[in-house]
Parts: structure tokens; C-alpha cells; sequence
């Protein structure tokens, strides 16, 4: 069924154009016609060597319109904290318990958030949620004192964007199921911070190319207007 849907949509618009985002996201939206609400990715191909610490580009985005995706949020928090957390609606609150349960390979959710104060015990499964980028991370707000903060913005839109080995930056930017203005605010918001986050060593054309496509569907190239 993916295989001649797939050709299907392939009919519809051209792998070799470059289309204005507005056609893109009203193309990649058409084309989204699977049995469940179609998550909508971008990818853009920088001129960057992820190589180098200062030009592998990293951080958060709090997208305009959120995901559309509802996270799972874990916090390591004692006292007082647990208790914030909890209110803010924290998924799994805990500390050493929380590590054997990670120990154990039950990983019960999306996002991770630890108080300064738990990076010790954290750091006993830095190797199990490390490359599942599941690490709280200060730089990215996830390792902080204010819990509820992080929280609402987990799972209010929050998104982490990075490069990957061949410099390129996959993410989410909402659902097939938002409106074509609601996803085209999403992309240009992540496209402008990525912009503005272009390294001072980087010379000539930083982004090279930018891919939209829905889970089920085919990618296309666009370019914003």
C-alpha cells in the first residue's frame, strides 16, 4: 500500500523542482493521505562540518503553533521540586528509582528534565539515554531549577534541532492535519533560527537545500519566498 501511494503521489509534483514553501506545504499536505494524522518533517542541508564543535549547530525552539505531538516527560527532581513537578504535569517524577526502572530498559518516555542537583544520579544512565538524546542538557533547558518552565514548554511545542554527521537538520514542524499557514509559520520560525545560528567560519551558501515531507509521503525541495 506505502509503495503505490508513494507513486501516486509521485505524479502529483516533480523531485527536481524547488516549489515555493506555500505550494510545498499544500503539496505535502495532499499527499498525506495515511490511516492516522501524518507528522510533517523538514530537512535542511547545511554547508557545515558537524565535525567541528563550532559548527555543529544545536539548540531549542518553541515552534508558534506546537507539534501535535504529545510528549512524555520525565523529571528527576527530590522534595519540594518533585512536588512542582508533579503539579505541571510531569509523566514520571523520581530518582533513584526512576534510574533502575532505566536500568531495567523501561524507558516511559519522550523528553527528560533533572534539577542541577541530579545530574549525579542521572549521569549513572548517561550511557542508556545518551544516544537516545534523551541526556538533560543545561544549554538546552533541560537541566534547570525552574521544572514547570521546562515543562510547559515540552509540551507546549518545544522542539530540539541539531546537525547530524553529514550536517544536515531533521525536524518535526507540526501535523498534516494543521492548517497550511499554521505549518508554514513552523518552518519559516525554524528556518530563521537555524539561519541566525550560522557559524562565523561557514563561507559561501549555508543552506544548501530544504526537503519537506509528511511520514508516508515523498520528499520535495522548496525554497522560502
Amino acid at each position: 500500500m506505502a509503495g503505490k501511494r508513494i507513486k501516486t503521489a509521485l505524479k502529483s509534483l516533480s523531485r527536481d523542482k524547488v516549489y515555493p514553501l506555500s505550494e510545498a506545504v499544500k503539496l505535502v499536505k495532499s499527499n498525506a493521505n495515511a490511516k492516522f494524522d501524518e507528522t510533517v518533517e523538514i530537512s535542511i542541508n547545511l554547508n557545515v562540518d558537524a565535525k567541528k564543535a563550532e559548527q555543529n549547530i544545536r539548540g531549542v525552539l518553541s515552534l508558534p503553533n506546537g507539534t501535535g505531538k504529545v510528549y512524555k516527560v520525565a523529571v528527576f527532581a527530590r522534595g519540594p521540586k518533585a512536588d512542582e513537578a508533579k503539579k505541571a504535569g510531569a509523566d514520571l517524577v523520581g530518582a533513584e528509582e526512576l534510574v533502575e526502572q532505566i536500568q531495567k530498559g523501561e524507558i516511559l518516555f519522550d523528553k527528560c528534565v533533572a534539577t542541577p542537583d541530579m545530574m549525579g544520579v542521572v549521569g549513572k544512565v548517561a550511557k542508556i539515554l545518551g544516544p537516545r538524546g534523551l541526556m538533560p542538557n543545561p544549554k538546552l533547558g533541560t537541566v534547570t531549577m525552574d521544572v514547570a518552565g521546562a515543562l510547559a514548554a515540552i509540551k507546549g511545542g518545544q522542539i530540539e534541532y541539531r546537525t547530524e554527521k553529514a550536517g544536515v537538520v531533521h525536524s518535526r514542524v507540526g501535523k498534516a492535519s494543521f492548517s497550511e499557514s499554521a505549518l508554514v509559520e513552523n518552518i519559516k520560525a525554524l528556518i530563521d533560527v537555524v539561519q541566525k545560528a550560522r557559524p562565523a567560519g561557514v563561507k559561501g551558501t549555508y543552506i544548501k537545500k530544504l526537503s519537506l515531507s509528511s511520514t508516508m509521503g515523498p520528499g520535495l525541495q522548496f525554497s522560502v519566498e
